[in-house]
């Protein structure tokens, strides 16, 4: 039997709250990065519906590892947190963290990441979108509860992930910026005032594709195009070690 090497994909993995989970849903954020890197990468979905930073910070070193060869090869990581840390601390106690220490996970986060060999330039912060009030009041009101989240809070809490990425030296997408940018009708982009809608997920990934193209490009197309391979001899094409 021929000896070849294992095929290894580069990996792009996406690691924050429900806005990352149900970024695989159909139109999502994640599914169209995930169609648009195919043969060149995976992207993998490490989204937790309802957690937080300081969650994420706590677990993040049972996803990703140093020591884990597997966790070699990635070429970037999303960071998405903050819709849930910035709940308010009165209404949703469970959820809510202080905005220094929302903060302080980010670059805890940035820390382990780099400690397990993904470098800071291989992250990308994403900061909360903005809340409308109005739509959200309406779905905790069908749970029993009174509103839990405010916009010019969530606009908080972006402001301090564009600073905490700054000083860790990675990018970030503001989205609760960009989104109300010029005064821009921003409600469109959220399904019931606080997830993504379909127009939500395109501006995340027309945005987020920005930053993360000059990251993949230089990813070659993995195995033969089919035209390429060899009828008479397919192991020649499919099992050497390119």
């Amino acid at each position: 039997m021929s000896k070849f090497t294992t095929v290894v994909w580069p990996k792009v993995i996406l690691f924050g709250d429900s806005i990352t989970q149900f970024s695989f849903q159909a139109n999502g954020w994640g599914a169209e990065l995930a169609n648009r890197l195919a043969r060149k990468c995976d992207v993998v979905n490490r989204g937790l519906s309802g957690y937080n930073s300081r969650w994420a910070k706590i677990l993040l070193p049972r996803l990703i590892s140093g020591q884990n060869s597997a966790d070699n090869n990635i070429v970037a990581v999303t960071v998405f947190f903050g819709a849930n840390d910035s709940a308010l601390e009165d209404e949703n106690p469970q959820q809510h963290i202080p905005l220094q220490e929302y903060s302080e996970n980010l670059k805890e986060i940035s820390r382990l990441l780099t400690s397990a060999g993904v470098s800071a330039d291989k992250v990308i912060f994403i900061t909360p979108p903005p809340i409308h009030e109005p739509a959200w009041e309406k779905e905790c009101a069908l749970k029993g509860c009174p509103l839990n989240r405010h916009n010019s809070m969530a606009g908080q809490y972006a402001l301090a992930c564009v600073q905490a990425a700054g000083q860790c030296g990675s990018e970030v997408l503001d989205l609760w910026t960009l989104m109300q940018k010029d005064g821009k009708d921003y409600t469109v982009y959220l399904s019931d005032g606080l997830h993504l809608s379909e127009k939500g997920n395109q501006f995340v990934v027309q945005h987020l594709w920005g930053i993360l193209e000059s990251r993949v490009s230089e990813l070659p197309f993995i195995l033969p195009y089919w035209g390429d391979v060899d009828a008479k001899s397919p192991e020649s094409s499919l099992l050497c070690n390119q």
